[in-house]
């Protein structure tokens, strides 16, 4: 090879040098961009992510929220079931919090709040989340809540030591009451019996097996009966008429739930009867005996005799006795079962399920007379007068009666 071919050479090898550095050199230049870019990208997300979590911060801290206790008051219902959620979003609705938040917040701090019963609470429009929650859990902010046991009738009970038992009328009237834009929402029980006594049977929803028995009472005790024993609810803010609708309805609601009137056939007595049976025994006797004194009862009936039950002539009576007196028992009236054959016209009280049952199933036996015998409120059962003359002989010595 002669000189200028190897000066030629080297000057091509030099230029591919060259070119295969500036190739590298641009290489590394993207590489930088790329990595860069990355690194952009990452910080970009990352600042992102931050903002985020700063606007949810914010809106974890700055969720609407009124401040205090409240102004005018106003009833809520909190439905059996409902989340927090959902009593929030009903406190919204009623303006008693600023936001479903600002309640779910304050409730979470506060487990508490999950034992909350359904029913009616009298709180105040724009309370601040906690105080709402608070509020809840006072028992002076339910409303609308009565509790019905058995043997309560529907006026008041004067007691021979002078004390007076409030009757069912009486109850629903303290149940009705409650304060909506700063007017009371009470219900005096005059006005439930006005109702009771006037009203169309099917506007106060008395169920059609009850219908005809319950025309022919008297008018201010035509619904006694009906309103079993539980626990009720009703809406403080209703008429007169809507009021007894609404525990009309629920004790209705709970008979057929507990198979009745249907399992009042083949009994030998209307549905409204057996109703009538259970209201006695459940003030004549204590509940282990509901049967025995049902089984009384029905033997009493099917021999043509008069029943005799102190419990009848007492209900009428502004004052009622334990014994009842000669002149109490010679009274003539629907409910006098010493004069009278055959059951009074309607109950004489609230029966329970367990006095239900009672009416529906008696005890086998005999027995046609009872008295009570125990301290704690027992009965004796005989067959023949005799031995029932001889058992309260013997209540009387040992000072049971």
């Amino acid at each position: 090879m002669t000189a200028g071919r190897r000066a030629a050479g080297h000057r091509s090898a030099g230029r591919r040098t060259d070119g295969h550095r500036a190739r590298r050199r641009a290489q590394e230049r993207r590489r930088r961009c790329l990595v860069l870019g990355a690194v952009l990208a990452v910080l970009v997300l990352a600042l992102g992510g931050v903002l985020l979590g700063v606007r949810r911060l914010q809106a974890w801290w700055m969720v609407p929220d009124f401040a205090g206790v409240g102004g005018a008051r106003t009833v809520v219902q909190v439905d059996a079931g409902q989340s927090l959620t959902t009593i929030g979003a009903t406190l919204v609705r009623y303006n008693v919090v600023a936001s479903v938040r600002a309640f779910t917040r304050a409730a979470e701090a506060d487990p508490r709040i999950r034992a909350v019963q359904p029913g009616y609470y009298q709180l105040r429009e724009r309370m601040s989340g906690s105080a709402a929650v608070a509020e809840l859990q006072e028992p002076s902010a339910r409303v609308g809540h009565l509790e019905i046991r058995g043997g309560e009738q529907l006026d008041n009970i004067q007691l021979p030591n002078g004390k007076t038992v409030p009757g069912l009328l009486t109850a629903i009237s303290r149940a009705s009451c409650a304060v909506i834009g700063g007017v009371s929402t009470c219900v005096s029980p005059g006005d439930l019996r006005t109702a009771m006594s006037q009203a169309d049977l099917h506007q106060l929803v008395v169920p059609p097996w009850a219908l005809d028995p319950v025309a022919r009472v008297q008018p201010r005790r035509r619904l006694e009966g009906l309103l079993v024993p539980g626990d009720y609810e009703v809406r403080p803010g209703s008429s007169a008429v809507d009021l007894l609708r609404q525990v009309i309805s629920t004790s209705v609601a709970r008979l057929l739930a507990g198979g009745f009137p249907g399992s009042a056939a083949g009994t030998g007595h209307s549905a409204y009867e057996v109703l009538v049976i259970a209201s006695v025994i459940e003030r004549e006797a204590i509940t282990r005996d509901f049967r025995r004194v049902s089984r009384v009862i029905d033997n009493r009936l099917t021999a043509g005799m008069p029943l005799q039950m102190d419990s009848t002539i007492n209900y009428p009576l502004d004052r009622q006795q334990a014994r009842t007196s000669d002149a109490d028992r010679a009274r003539l009236g629907a409910y006098n079962t010493y004069l009278n054959l055959g059951l009074p016209v309607s109950p004489i009280g609230s029966p329970s399920a367990a006095a239900i049952t009672a009416a529906l199933h008696p005890e086998p036996g005999a027995w046609r007379y009872f008295v009570k015998c125990q301290k704690d409120g027992a009965s004796c059962f005989s067959v023949t007068r005799e031995e029932h003359d001889a058992a309260v002989r013997d209540a009387v010595a040992r000072g049971v009666i």
